[in-house]
């Protein structure tokens, strides 16, 4: 499979990112990690395998990024503060140098799904919600969407990074424009799982007219890798 790795300083962060990409040709899909992650960690943990029909098909393109700011969540790297203000640095990141990259990547502004498991999930409905003009559609498994007990506080910039609390009060072009686009919740009920994040997002979105859904896989789904393994590559047939 076709892979090219690129690497770059980021000056909304104060850090390197990498970006990954897989593929030859097809919709640009990005996936987030875990929150400790890094873009490699969808390859080592086999999502990128599972998904290998729909890239050799030219169906998709897969991209993945380094978690930042999941990383110093996990490892406690500075004060709640600082980790509220990368959540916010981090996503600013991903649409105004990885979504660059992408199109560069691709040839021209291609509309981008994005997708993420777990702390992914989060960072992924949150990107749709915040740029509806850049992503088409996001596909959130497993999600974790009130990060607030991981980091240890709460500021304005996580509130600006998190969607269910800058949803409600989101009005004007950026809602008509997220109104358009689609939110699949995903969600196993076996070990470490917990579905009642996902219906809460979708109430949420719901409250403002974004399309979504909410599917329960079942108590022999839990949160980890093997049921993401079964989970994007159905939704993403479904999106491509």
């Amino acid at each position: 499979m076709d892979k090219a790795v690129e690497r770059w300083r980021s000056d909304r962060m104060h850090q390197d990112i990498t970006l990954v990409r897989w593929g030859h040709f097809g919709v640009p899909v990005l996936v987030f990690p875990t929150a400790g992650g890094d873009a490699e960690e969808v390859e080592r943990h086999q999502l990128v395998d599972h998904l290998g029909g729909l890239v050799e098909d030219g169906r998709i393109k897969v991209y993945s990024c380094d978690s930042v700011a999941g990383q110093a969540m996990t490892a406690h790297d500075g004060d709640a503060a600082y980790r509220c203000w990368l959540f916010n640095q981090f996503q600013q990141a991903v649409a105004h140098e990885v979504v660059p990259a992408i199109h560069a990547d691709t040839g021209g502004p291609n509309s981008v799904i994005v997708a993420g498991a777990s702390i992914g999930a989060f960072n992924a409905l949150a990107l749709v919600c915040r740029y509806p003009d850049l992503f088409r559609a996001a596909v959130c498994m497993s999600g974790t969407y009130d990060v607030e007990r991981f980091i240890g506080g709460f500021t304005d910039d996580l509130f600006f990074s998190s969607p269910v609390h800058f949803l409600p009060g989101l009005e004007g072009p950026a809602l008509d424009a997220l109104r358009q686009r689609f939110v699949v919740l995903a969600s196993g009920s076996g070990k470490w799982e917990d579905v009642g994040e996902s219906w809460r997002a979708a109430g949420v979105l719901g409250e403002k007219g974004v399309p979504n859904r909410v599917d329960d896989w079942g108590p022999q789904y839990d949160h980890d890798w093997p049921t993401w393994w079964q989970m994007l590559p159905e939704y993403l047939e479904q999106l491509t």
